[in-house]
């Protein structure tokens, strides 16, 4: 039974009791829901922008040596 199945077993059983109204289905799903989405992002393995930004002008700088680079070097082999 995978988990979806297992989360929706429970939650109609608990339905049927009265036990559950729709507010506390609603909050349960919005837990369920941030707590999936922190796994996903954990596994991402993302950054913060601020570490995007700053490789980002890194390699930025690095193309253009790399660019001045080979455009010496093309005209020291002329």
């Amino acid at each position: 039974m995978s988990d979806k199945e297992k989360i929706l077993k429970t939650l109609s059983t608990l339905l049927e009791t009265g036990i559950l109204t729709v507010n506390d289905i609603k909050k349960e799903l919005i837990t369920n829901f941030k707590f999936k989405k922190d796994d996903i992002m954990g596994k991402l393995d993302l950054v913060s922008r601020d570490e995007f930004n700053v490789l980002k002008k890194i390699v930025e700088k690095q193309d253009l040596k790399i660019k001045q680079l080979s455009k010496t070097k093309k005209v020291k082999k002329s």
